[in-house]
């Protein structure tokens, strides 16, 4: 192993310096001097490396530069400021005189022990002169050697041509395991590659046979990718040629595949049609009577659920609204009842039927081609005795032509998925399973917002997913949340949290107050974040970069927990290429 630990040596000593230690420079922050030779290189986000002895040991300590500041204490002198600003330069004073000087947050540190590198801490300020070197590709591969079966790359560090090594735990034990469930963010205004990156991630996540992934999709985002409709994407990454190279089976199940299974389910989707709302009967509690009601009376008439989408079951639930004695529970005063009456008995059932009664019940159709309950969705997700699957559920609304679809409708259905996955997580739990599953939720930011909800439904649905990040992770059952703003995510998912991805957008008001809480007194990474520019100022789509903070320990360079930067890939075959994914 000696000749390892010359050989990595080497490699830095042969890469470019750039500086040295000076001074003041603490455990938590490095002032670097920068050479005279490295002065107009572009260092702002390079990722350095130097050596050090600590406790006799050789040590190799990484970290990114987040600022480079211009000193020339000739200049700041107040006369020579005045002549300065009379002349323009001051000879031989100005550019002669000036010193630039970095300054370094240090991610990760490692001790030769004997030839083999073990993580370590800076536990002592190296003294001045130490040699700082630009790291390169060369030098990250020695130094994460060991975890070369563990390592996937998602882009380059930022504002450089070195890959940024990253690895991506499943939540289960053994190799390559991390031996608990967490939790994953990733927020960025539109246009931040923020979809991009989490389908990369997916990609990470898929290359273990033993772990199940489960993608509730509000906008067909990932189904459109797992179904291979790249069309004219900026990063067409074909989900579906890729995860059939890594031998994972897809799952893709639309609005329209999937069979509803509760009761009270149906009552809530009927209440918020116009089912009732053309027979007269508002929003409130009437018709929330009425809804009760019907059902409790369809139940003691034996109608199962999967039936209702048939004429006869119709005809039953029609003849009971027409009972005087129902509508007598609906409405306590007669005009009320006079009302209703007549707009029921001059109502065209097959209208009703086809368009108001006909697309909700639909939903609960069981012997609907390649349909399949959420129950037994959810248990071939977390069964453990298969290959683990790629299931995603298409929730867009073109998908769910023919049936009643909205907003509401949606969070229902959302809601009886996060009930189903908590449900299966506790029996498993009690089973002494672990699920290793990590499910993805787009849109986060819509569905647990930090405000109360007004719309009953859709609040039902934050609370859910409020109690499942809370209890689920214990389960072996992880979340990655897809959210296009920071500041009005709950701040209960925001603190279940391990691992962040932050992309442009985040750099003013609330949004950066938000982005503060998280990162801390880390002043120089706020400010290297804050250079991030908006990848549509790009010239065109190919050149456009888009840049991530990350917080969180994703990457064996970031021990110490200090934010890593990284510009990810802009071509999808680049990606597939360097991650070794072939087709």
């Amino acid at each position: 192993m000696r000749d390892s630990k010359l050989s990595l040596e080497e490699m830095i000593d042969k890469s470019d310096k750039i500086g040295v230690i000076g001074s003041p420079s603490s455990t938590s922050e490095l002032s670097v001097d920068i050479l005279g030779t490295a002065v107009n290189r572009k260092l702002v986000g390079e990722l350095v490396v130097f050596k050090f002895y600590q406790d006799n040991k050789p040590h190799y300590a990484l970290g990114q530069i987040t600022e480079v500041q211009l000193r020339n204490i000739w200049l700041e002198d107040a006369t020579m400021r005045s002549l300065a600003r009379q002349r323009g330069q001051v000879n031989p004073v100005s550019g002669q005189q000036d010193t630039h000087v970095g300054k370094i947050t240090v991610s990760a540190v490692f001790k030769d022990n004997e030839g083999k590198l073990e993580p370590s801490i800076l536990g002592t300020v190296p003294s001045t002169g130490t040699y700082i070197h630009i790291v390169n590709d060369e030098i990250l591969n020695m130094l994460v050697e060991q975890y070369r079966n563990e390592i996937f790359y998602l882009g380059y560090v930022y504002g450089s041509t070195t890959k940024l090594p990253l690895w991506f735990k499943h939540f289960g034990t053994g190799p390559h395991g991390a031996g608990e469930a967490y939790h994953i963010g990733i927020f960025g205004k539109t246009g931040s590659g923020k979809s991009v990156l989490a389908k990369m991630i997916l990609l990470a996540y898929a290359r273990y046979s033993e772990m199940a992934i489960f993608v509730i999709d509000p906008q067909g985002e990932f189904a459109k990718s797992a179904r291979g409709e790249v069309g004219g994407e900026r990063f067409p990454l074909n989900l579906s040629n890729v995860l059939s190279y890594s031998n994972k089976e897809v799952i893709i199940k639309s609005v329209r595949d999937l069979v509803l299974d509760r009761w009270d389910l149906f009552s809530e989707i009927l209440y918020e049609s116009q089912f009732f709302e053309r027979l007269s009967i508002s929003k409130g509690e009437n018709r929330r009577i009425a809804s009760e009601i019907l059902i409790e009376k369809l139940k003691r008439k034996q109608i199962i659920l999967e039936d209702l989408h048939k004429r006869q079951s119709f005809d039953v639930a029609w003849n009971i609204l027409g009972d005087e004695n129902v509508q007598m529970q609906i409405y306590k005063s007669q005009q009320s009842r006079d009302r209703f009456k007549t707009l029921y008995e001059n109502a065209d059932q097959n209208e009703f039927f086809n368009n108001y009664w006909g697309p909700i019940t639909e939903l609960f159709r069981r012997d609907r081609a390649e349909a399949i309950s959420v129950d037994a969705l959810i248990q071939q997700t977390f069964d453990l005795n298969r290959s683990r699957p790629v299931v995603i559920i298409d929730l867009s609304r073109e998908t769910a032509s023919g049936l009643f679809w909205n907003e509401t409708i949606q969070a229902l259905v959302i809601k009886r998925l996060l009930e189903g996955l908590t449900h299966s997580a506790e029996r498993a739990y009690r089973e002494d399973r672990s699920l290793n599953t990590l499910v993805i939720l787009d849109e986060a930011h819509r569905l647990a917002p930090r405000e109360k909800i007004e719309n009953e439904k859709q609040e039902s649905v934050r609370l859910s997913l409020l109690d499942a990040v809370r209890t689920t992770r214990k389960y072996g059952l992880g979340w990655m949340f897809i959210s296009q703003t920071l500041s009005s995510l709950h701040k209960e998912i925001i603190s279940q949290l391990r691992i962040f991805f932050f992309g442009f957008g985040l750099a003013l008001g609330t949004e950066f107050t938000s982005l503060k809480e998280i990162v801390g007194n880390d002043l120089n990474a706020l400010k290297l974040y804050q250079s991030f520019r908006d990848p549509h100022s790009a010239f065109d789509a190919t050149s456009r970069q888009h840049p991530f903070m990350v917080v969180g320990p994703v990457s064996p360079l970031s021990f110490a927990g200090t934010p890593l930067f990284f510009t990810a890939f802009n071509n999808a075959d680049e990606f597939l290429n360097v991650n070794n994914v072939k087709l």
